[in-house]
């Protein structure tokens, strides 16, 4: 099948060096024109890691297949040569660092004046309208500040930091692509472009594990925000059982999982206790996971893997990083291909994160023509918009996904101004809800601003009224198990017959293709199937792996699936017709892997890897006066050291020959931490934190969810807010805002609803039905109300 890039004919000028050069690779995937600039006074020369044979292997997988122009704006020529470049742009990216040289020399305000039809995406590690503006943030620091630390690692211990070393960059660059391509979009219809102030701090809050946001079915109703580390309950949400050839993980979340696992354990009278169908009795029990190890110790992993799926208990080896990318899955679906990433240099790279139309998304696929560039929407202009300064605002999004991937593809939808409408089912409820009778923070979170339909898909008249949806709708949503859209007429194959204007966007653990395809898989399943469980442990100690809280990748899988159907709708104002986009969770996670990867097999085939250590010294976790206090400390090169040194008050230790020089304080790194420690243990977290930035040390408190709402950058960020539900026990505390821009208002205020609270609303707004038609559906068990709650009239 051709593959017709959706962002073809888009022009991105990209200023942008070091890890966020991920959001250019992610949208040269998806068809744009990405050209790298080198302006002269302005650009950086960061690069990404790993080296192999000097050439930075992140920064050329992010620029393969790119052609980089280098302009000096200081002459005449150069000018106008970069003057023309603006006009002929429809997205700028720069990094400029606040209050520097380089970001006087941009002026981005002037260019924004200047070229008002531009959307301009301003990237800086805490945002550009803060107190906060000239702090720097480093991978450690970032995942301090999001909490994220505060739940990864065993008590009593320093938290630990996940594997990947630029994990928060990438999660970030993908809530910017949504963001600025959300933008572009409306730009279409309005002719006015927008300057979004975008704070890395900010995108790896939304997209990595949000304390605030949605959470798995393993939290048993505990929100992330109310959760610390506590290794032993962590182990028996998402069991990892030694076997005889290593490690699998379990899921038993499920009354019928749990069914699956007692039969498949032989029925073992100790378990056969009603009681032990409640998640919560499964979780207490003193015994229970003890039995199953017992189990699982003279198996393989494998047959684990193929008894677990025949009982219907989702399972999946540990496997390491080669583990996985040796499996059949990875190799069937060419996840990678061998790309020149320098003269001579050959490695394998991925082959984009997403699938268009069954195609993947990768300028590795990409035709040589180009589509001519958009001016217009077309289809966008003929959609109603409200002018409260909202994006997607006229775009109406069917919305039947469930847990966190399918909560927040919706919500992004929502929260950037699209009537998203949730259809479900009583018989099959969402597993966020809980009980259908009240809401919970996570659904609170992850559903606001949508309407909620019941209707059973079931059933052909059901299927009928969905099918009359889809014909108002522009985005339908899913990621049930493998087989169940088709089943229930709501795959795309079905749907571009009522409406071949539609995208769908399906979401899976592994994707639609391969021998992996039909198997049940959670996040963490999925996470130890892809090699991150492996690697999530303390180093020399293989055994403690420490991932079970955290609801990676699903929040950054959301971000992937709305920036594809963002893009799809884009190719549909040129095209008049829809697509299809399926996401894999496992390769979303291997991406963020890519460099690393590469890396491994280039070095297998003898080429040579810089032998300079990966960090400098001191980088990591310290702790700091109080219970469970610590602080991420991080220095990265020699302006940094002599800082560090100053602040702490240990000017012997700058003068010493010895740490002069990176290699050198690698050598002497226990000696360095010591001395640090000795400083950090008498002072609180934040003092610490905010001692070293203002020297310019990057440094993070590592703060606990309940910290973060009240720490004054997220105050002046306005990124939570407050929220009392009328059918929740008390209030909950929501992310607020998504984009900061001129033109971009905050996300309304629509709160999640009950399960079929705007039945009756839809019913007669969208389908045209009369109340007695209603009522007959409503008997005959088509459409669902939620009985007793208060119906909404409007939205």
């Amino acid at each position: 099948m051709t593959y017709d890039p959706p962002l073809s004919g888009v022009r991105i000028l990209d200023l942008a060096t070091g890890p966020m050069t991920a959001i250019g690779r992610l949208l040269a995937d998806l068809g744009a024109e990405v050209t790298p600039v080198d302006l002269r006074g302005v650009t950086e020369q960061a690069t990404i890691g790993p080296h192999v044979d000097a050439v930075a292997l992140g920064s050329a997988i992010d620029r393969h297949g790119m052609r980089s122009l280098a302009v000096d704006p200081t002459t005449a020529g150069g000018r106008h040569r970069w003057t023309k470049m603006l006009a002929d742009a429809d997205i700028l990216i720069e990094d400029t660092r606040p209050g520097s040289a380089a970001e006087t020399a941009l002026d981005v305000h002037r260019i924004h004046a200047d070229h008002p039809a531009c959307v301009i995406l301003s990237l800086s590690d805490f945002g550009r309208d803060t107190d906060f503006s000239g702090w720097q943030a480093t991978t450690p620091v970032l995942h301090a500040l999001i909490s994220e630390l505060s739940r990864s690692g065993i008590p009593g211990r320093e938290p630990l930091v996940p594997p990947g070393d630029w994990l928060p960059y990438q999660v970030a660059a993908a809530q910017a692509a949504v963001m600025v391509l959300s933008v572009y979009l409306d730009r279409l219809r309005t002719g006015a472009g927008d300057l979004i102030d975008f704070s890395i701090l900010d995108g790896a809050m939304a997209a990595l594990d949000p304390p605030f946001g949605t959470a798995g079915t393993a939290s048993v109703g505990v929100p992330i925000s109310a959760q610390r580390r506590d290794w032993n309950a962590e182990r028996q949400r998402y069991p990892i059982v030694a076997c005889k050839d290593g490690h699998v993980r379990i899921c038993l979340l499920a009354k019928r999982q749990w069914r699956g696992m007692f039969e498949w354990m032989g029925s073992p009278t100790e378990f056969a206790d009603p009681r032990f169908d409640s998640l919560r009795e499964r979780f207490t029990s003193p015994t229970l996971l003890a039995a199953i190890e017992r189990f699982c110790a003279d198996k393989t992993r494998a047959e684990l893997e193929a008894a677990g799926q025949r009982h219907g208990v989702p399972t999946a080896a540990v496997l390491t990083l080669d583990e996985a990318l040796a499996t059949e899955q990875v190799r069937e679906r060419g996840f990678l291909r061998d790309a020149e990433l320098a003269p001579g240099l050959v490695a394998p790279v991925p082959v984009g994160v997403t699938e268009i139309d069954g195609v993947r998304a990768s300028a590795l696929n990409a035709a040589a023509d180009r589509a001519a560039r958009p001016v217009s929407a077309p289809v966008l202009t003929g959609r109603p918009r409200r002018d409260e300064g909202l994006p997607l605002e006229g775009l109406r999004v069917l919305d039947l996904g469930v847990i966190v991937v399918g909560s927040d593809t919706g919500r992004l939808f929502g929260d950037l101004g699209a009537d998203v409408v949730k259809i479900e089912n009583s018989a099959y409820p969402d597993g966020l809800r809980g009980n259908l009778a009240y809401m919970t923070q996570g659904f609170a979170a992850g559903h606001r601003n949508k309407r909620s339909i019941g209707i059973d898909l079931r059933s052909r008249r059901g299927r009928t009224l969905a099918h009359r949806l889809v014909a108002q709708s522009d985005v339908v949503l899913t990621n049930f198990k493998p087989g169940v859209a088709e089943t229930l007429g709501m795959d795309h194959a079905t749907l571009r017959t009522v409406n071949p204007g539609i995208v769908v966007v399906d979401s899976s653990a592994f994707g639609p293709t391969g021998p992996w395809a039909k198997r049940l898989g959670y996040g963490p399943l999925v996470r130890a199937a892809a090699g991150f469980t492996a690697a999530w442990v303390y180093p020399g100690e293989p055994d403690t792996f420490c991932d079970t809280v955290t609801v990676y990748p699903d929040h950054v899988c959301a971000r992937i699936g709305t920036l594809a159907a963002l893009a799809l709708l884009l190719r549909r104002e040129r095209t008049g017709t829809g697509g299809s986009v399926s996401v894999a969770q496992s390769e979303v996670m291997l991406s963020h892997l890519g460099a690393d990867i590469a890396a491994d097999v280039l070095q297998q085939r003898g080429h040579r890897r810089c032998d300079r250590p990966q960090h400098d010294a001191p980088w990591g976790l310290f702790p700091a006066a109080g219970t469970d206090a610590w602080v991420a400390v991080t220095v990265r090169d020699d302006a940094d050291w002599a800082a560090l040194c100053q602040t702490v008050g240990r000017p012997d230790l700058h003068a010493d020959p010895q740490l002069a020089d990176r290699a050198g304080r690698d050598r002497h790194r226990v000696r360095i931490d010591d001395a640090v420690r000795a400083w950090t243990t008498t002072r609180c977290p934040k003092e610490v934190m905010e001692r070293l930035q203002t020297a310019g040390v990057p440094a993070g408190a590592v703060l606990h969810a309940a910290d973060v709402p009240e720490w004054d950058y997220y105050v002046q960020r306005r990124a939570f807010r407050e929220e009392l539900h009328p059918h929740g026990a008390e209030p909950f505390t929501m992310e607020n805002a998504q984009i900061h821009a001129e033109r971009v208002a905050d996300p309304p205020l629509g709160q999640a609803p009950l399960l079929g609270e705007q039945t009756r609303q839809i019913a007669a707004e969208l389908l045209g039905l009369s109340d007695p038609e209603i009522d007959d559906l409503l008997a005959a068990g088509v459409l669902e109300i939620r009985r007793g709650a208060s119906e909404a009239t409007s939205r």
